[in-house]
């Protein structure tokens, strides 16, 4: 069972999303919070899987609320994703930054809400190449000349290189198929990274990416 926590200002809104989810036979609304200090409090008390939450809030706004959770250890098994009114705002960026592990706009089809849940609660990225290539295009047009972050060094070299699949979007399958490599290894490779580079989730890992220079805006 997937438990969800919804966060967002407007009761409308988050009546519309428990009643889709709810009516899923693997997916639970554990809670609701109308601003993202309470949002932080029932994530603490119920230790949701995935936390919906919205950017702009009253009392703590989405991000402080993400670095929030992400911040607290007895929520590291507590995945956000973010939800905004728009798609590529000044917000999204900050807030993957922030530890979210992704992001939805608002008016997303039902179909592709209930897969996003899902995905993420499977510790996929919410990261298509199309949205990851427009975010780092905007918010990261000058990263260092070259790969020099922090525990970089410390990778394999098929770990950069899964490293650098990942921020170009690909998913564990597409991954081992560019390496030649099984699923598993892929997932493997990923998994050691994100250790080495203390990267809480996907999102966070191309991230550093970027920020690194191990992958550059427009490179192939």
């Amino acid at each position: 069972m997937i438990r969800v926590l919804l966060v967002d200002d407007q009761p409308l809104l988050r009546s519309g999303f428990r009643a889709l989810l709810d009516l899923e036979d693997d997916i639970e609304v554990v809670a609701e919070a109308g601003d993202g200090l309470e949002g932080v409090a029932l994530a603490r008390r119920h230790l949701p899987d995935i936390a919906l939450i919205d950017v702009q809030m009253p009392v703590v706004d989405g991000i402080e609320a993400t670095r929030r959770i992400a911040a607290d250890p007895s929520l590291a098994g507590v995945r956000v994703v973010i939800l905004t009114n728009y798609g590529f705002d000044e917000y999204v960026f900050e807030a993957l930054r922030a530890g979210a592990a992704g992001f939805l706009v608002k008016d997303i089809v039902p179909e592709d809400l209930l897969h996003a849940v899902r995905v993420a609660a499977r510790g996929d990225a919410l990261l298509a190449p199309s949205i990851t290539r427009r975010l780092i295009d905007r918010y990261v047009s000058q990263p260092p000349a070259t790969a020099t972050g922090p525990g970089l060094e410390e990778l394999t070299n098929r770990e950069r290189e899964a490293v650098a699949l990942v921020a170009r979007g690909l998913s564990n399958d597409e991954i081992a198929a560019r390496m030649v490599i099984s699923p598993l290894t892929a997932k493997t490779h990923v998994n050691r990274a994100m250790t080495k580079l203390r990267a809480r989730d996907r999102a966070q890992l191309v991230i550093l990416a970027y920020e690194s220079g191990l992958v550059t805006p427009g490179g192939p």
